[in-house]
């Protein structure tokens, strides 16, 4: 029985639910259950998020704000996201919810021999389900050290539930803001000198046969931004053979700089925009990893991965996040809502009791 309520251990035993953990969080402790190679971490779960919203007295702003508003009216949704972030940041989290971050935060950095700088992930409880895609909708940080930089960019990830681009994305769709909640991934930083995606079906076409690979140098973000042109990879999910390639200029690369005490984007030098970065045996690896996550998922997956340069060949490719496919997928799938692991009600009058103390 965890003694935490508001932490969850990606390789702590027990339930896991979206509604507790947020998309990637869930994915993330079920890839680590299923003994898939995933940075170690936690979750702070939607449970800490609630309780703020809620004992600050934002749950009532945020519904006074966002009534009545108009996808359309970009101005105004822009001013509202501003009064929204602003009040994310200035408000105060309750000290039991700190007081957890701490010792969380001081336990995850005990398994390594010095400190470790970690990524801080949104993962929000309507991302990355097959009836809708909301990649990229909120925020990631990368490189952080220290446990006040994690802490004021778990409240930024918060407060990127209210961006304009996520306000906009959800009335567009007809997805209700009410029941909307936020967990986040505090996670060892990959020093990554390849990383990627991959999908475990040919997103052009639907061909289950195919793993699609987009790869590039140094972290996935210049990726999964759009930020470079990548390599291409077309495998072949039996023989593990590359059938198709197109080789991606790769022009620059985001690589942790000391410092700058953060990441930096570096130009690649031309000798190795021309060539692919992937080897074979990446390739292989890169592939084999994507169908393990598939068929432990039981479904197409679309999988983040990056190649640690500080890891020994064979132990340095790690699974960073992976997600059901969306375009092909079947939409009529019923995904309804599991119930609560954490009792999000219980805890917040559990620390209403407490600050009240």
């Amino acid at each position: 029985m965890s003694d935490y309520l508001f932490i969850r251990f990606f390789d702590e035993p027990g339930p896991t639910t979206v509604e507790d953990l947020g998309g990637k969080c869930a994915s993330l402790v079920n890839l680590t259950a299923a003994g898939l190679p995933v940075p170690p971490g936690f979750a702070v779960t939607t449970a800490a998020y609630t309780s703020f919203v809620e004992l600050s007295g934002l749950a009532d702003e945020i519904d006074r704000l966002l009534a009545g508003l108009d996808a359309d009216d970009v101005t105004v949704i822009d001013d509202v996201s501003a009064k929204i972030r602003e009040q994310f940041l200035s408000r105060e989290v309750p000290a039991p919810i700190t007081a957890e971050l701490d010792r969380a935060y001081a336990a995850l950095q005990q398994r390594f021999s010095e400190e470790q700088p970690v990524a801080v992930r949104s993962s929000a409880t309507a991302e990355d389900l097959p009836d809708a895609s909301f990649a990229g909708q909120q925020d990631t940080y990368l490189w952080l050290r220290g446990r006040d930089a994690v802490g004021e960019h778990i409240r930024r990830c918060w407060a990127s539930l209210y961006t304009s681009r996520a306000i906009v994305y959800r009335l567009a769709n007809g997805i209700p803001d009410e029941g909307l909640s936020m967990a986040v991934a505090v996670q060892k930083m990959v020093d990554a000198k390849v990383a990627g995606v991959a999908m475990t079906i040919d997103p052009s076409n639907g061909d289950r046969s195919t793993i699609v690979v987009d790869a590039a140098w140094g972290l996935g973000e210049a990726v999964v931004s759009g930020t470079v042109t990548p390599d291409n990879l077309h495998i072949d999910k039996v023989l593990l053979t590359v059938s198709e390639e197109h080789i991606g200029d790769k022009h620059i690369e985001l690589v942790p700089d000391a410092d700058a005490q953060g990441i930096v984007e570096r130009e690649v030098e031309p000798a190795r925009r021309s060539i692919r970065s992937l080897d074979d045996d990446e390739v292989v690896a890169v592939a084999t990893i994507a169908k393990r996550a598939e068929k432990h998922f039981g479904s197409p997956q679309d999988i983040e991965w990056a190649i640690d340069r500080t890891l020994p060949a064979g132990e340095n490719l790690l699974l960073l996040q992976s997600r059901p496919e969306t375009v092909w997928s079947n939409k009529q799938q019923d995904r309804t809502p599991t119930s609560s692991g954490f009792g999000i009600a219980s805890i917040t009058q559990s620390l209403m009791t407490q600050i009240g103390r």
